[in-house]
């Protein structure tokens, strides 16, 4: 019985070899038959089309420039014109008739005898793939379409089809009776899913059940979405609650950024065609014209609670102590207290009506620090208390910190890292690697990111692209994605030196808030291309010096991309690089499918 089909098959293969060498010898004998037109007849009358064609298109692309340089109407044509325009159609519809035939031709016959084949042999192949599909119906290891099988009964013969994609298919996971349960317990509501990780004691047994749950709960499917190879364990309590999975992003390297007389190797996460290139050109024109160099201006994390008194009177008694610089160091023990990197540098108030909003600002090591600052502040408001029982503390930040917002209280003061980075690119850099010149470059920086960020207002905004190199190097590097709005603050300049020939470019950003301890920084991909720039972790020399040689490195970076983004800009051609790299050419619709 098994080795009847495996005749067949055998038998189908003899057949469709016997039935292709016989088409390709009758289509031979045709083609001999049917040519009574020499060959040397048809090489000269395909070389006269030829030439006419591209003859009389050059001939009227060149009659339609003139028009258009000398404003004449285009509709109005010589005997001359037509006469071309005759004879382009007449070669066009010879060329075609000729070529298209004989390219089609074949195609149509071949696919209308592999039909003939396929009609012929369809009562063998559906057998075969009855026998050897022993699977129990159910949804395909995909988890878009249902591969459950449907057989039909026809005349003569038995047809296995495909069921339609469902609109929805769970994606198959492992799962036990107790696990089954579960599921049915969260999807019930008896069990709350964010106490999966706790009840069940397995982070990653608590994220499958908590995706199978969501599937059912929302009839959508999740497939595409990883879930293995990720530790769970690592993010409880930490960086991300409920999981279900986790979400791929590409990491490509730009570099070496030359800076202070080191190379570094940029990792950036983005999704985004021709930034981490263009970044890498920066880094090129940066190190072939001696590196940049970077100063670090200010290192301080801000907190700034809202306070409220009865009068403004008692806000503006509270302002006065806390500003007072003979209160300060007493302030200073109870902040510091929160932690041993902890430093207070300063207290600033403002006043709204009877509110007061109290900015701290403090050093916090190698950690960006916003859990540190809210500690030392919570101290300090405990202990004033006691001197002004009738504040209210209505919030522990107010907005004048400001996190996660764009401010002119970061633009001015500075928040987390304040860096200024700069460059002086040579004029040869700028003709071969950057393909433009100084002058444009001063001008484009002039009338784009100074003026242009001007009149549309801009708080921190006078650059080009800022945010796109950082928030690609906070991703890489676990920062929090969301701080992104201060950091990116920043202002390009751009001017002539050496007596016009070469280009000293700067970049100013007065708020970059990172860390290379706590949060993201400790996953493993994270702490990977943190190692790779050689701030993993906390320094061991010198408290916070990791912290701010990554601050130095995204402002260099911001260089590079700054230098590039606007070189092409002057050059013309972003939109030219952008269609080249980054627009996909796959069809999106066979993919979905």
């Amino acid at each position: 019985m098994n080795g009847e089909p495996q005749l067949k098959t055998h038998h189908l293969q003899q057949r469709k070899q016997q039935k292709e060498q016989q088409m390709v010898k009758s289509e031979t004998e045709q083609q001999q038959q049917q040519s009574p037109i020499p060959l040397f007849t048809l090489y000269v009358t395909n070389g006269v089309f030829f030439c006419l064609f591209f003859s009389v298109a050059y001939f009227l692309l060149h009659r339609w420039r003139d028009k258009v340089r000398t404003s004449s109407p285009l509709h109005v044509v010589t005997l001359s014109e037509i006469a071309a325009i005759v004879s382009l159609i007449a070669s066009v519809i010879y060329l075609l008739g000729f070529f298209g035939i004989g390219f089609i031709h074949p195609i149509t016959s071949r696919a209308s005898s592999d039909d003939e084949l396929e009609l012929e042999d369809e009562d063998v192949n559906t057998t075969l793939i009855a026998k050897e599909d022993s699977r129990a119906p159910g949804s395909c290891g995909a988890g878009v379409i249902d591969c459950s099988v449907v057989t039909t009964a026809l005349p003569q013969t038995q047809v296995v089809i495909a069921a339609p994609a469902a609109e929805f298919a769970i994606t198959p996971t492992q799962l036990n009776d107790d696990d089954k349960e579960v599921i049915n317990a969260v999807v019930s509501g008896s069990t709350p899913s964010y106490s999966l990780e706790s009840k069940l004691g397995d982070c990653r047994r608590a994220a499958a059940i908590r995706r199978e749950a969501v599937q059912r709960l929302t009839g959508k499917s999740l497939a595409g979405l990883p879930l293995e190879g990720f530790d769970y364990d690592s993010i409880l309590g930490q960086c991300c609650e409920m999981p279900i999975g986790y979400v791929q992003l590409p990491v490509g390297v730009a570099g070496p950024l030359l800076l202070d007389g080191r190379e570094y190797t940029v990792p950036m996460a983005t999704t985004e065609g021709c930034l981490v290139a263009s970044t890498n050109r920066g880094c090129k024109a940066i190190h072939l014209s001696g590196g940049a160099t970077s100063v670090l201006l200010r290192d301080g994390m801000t907190r700034a609670p809202v306070v409220r008194f009865p009068t403004a009177m008692r806000a503006a008694h509270l302002k006065f102590f806390l500003e007072d610089p003979m209160n300060f160091d007493g302030l200073s023990v109870v902040f510091n207290r929160s932690s041993r990197f902890a430093m207070l540098q300063r207290i600033q108030c403002a006043i709204a009506g009877k509110n007061l909003y109290i900015r701290f600002t403090c050093s916090t090591g190698d950690a960006m620090g916003m859990n540190m600052v809210s500690k030392g502040v919570q101290n300090v408001l405990d202990y004033i208390q006691n001197d002004f029982p009738d504040m209210d503390i209505i919030g522990i930040s107010g907005n004048f910190c400001s996190d996660k917002k764009p401010a002119a209280v970061n633009w001015i003061e500075g928040r987390g890292k304040s860096v200024v980075c700069e460059a002086i690119i040579k004029e040869e850099v700028v003709k071969k690697v950057l393909k433009t010149n100084v002058a444009a470059l001063v001008e484009l920086n002039m009338l784009k990111n100074l003026a242009g960020s001007a009149v549309d207002g801009a708080l921190g905004g006078f650059n080009a692209h800022a945010s796109n190199i950082v928030s690609a190097i906070y991703i890489a590097t676990g920062q929090d994605p969301a701080q992104n709005v201060e950091s990116s603050h920043c202002i390009t300049m751009m001017e002539a030196v050496n007596d016009g020939r070469d280009l000293h470019v700067s970049v100013s950003m007065p708020s970059i808030e990172v860390g290379t301890v706590g949060g993201g920084t400790q996953l493993a991909s994270q702490s990977a291309c943190l190692n790779l720039l050689g701030v993993k972790g906390a320094s061991t020399e010198t408290p916070g010096a990791h912290a701010r040689l990554l601050a130095t490195i995204v402002a260099g970076s911001v260089l590079a991309g700054e230098l590039s983004l606007m070189s092409a800009l002057a050059a013309g051609q972003l939109v030219k690089s952008h269609m080249k790299y980054n627009r996909s050419s796959k069809d999106m619709s066979k993919v979905a499918s």
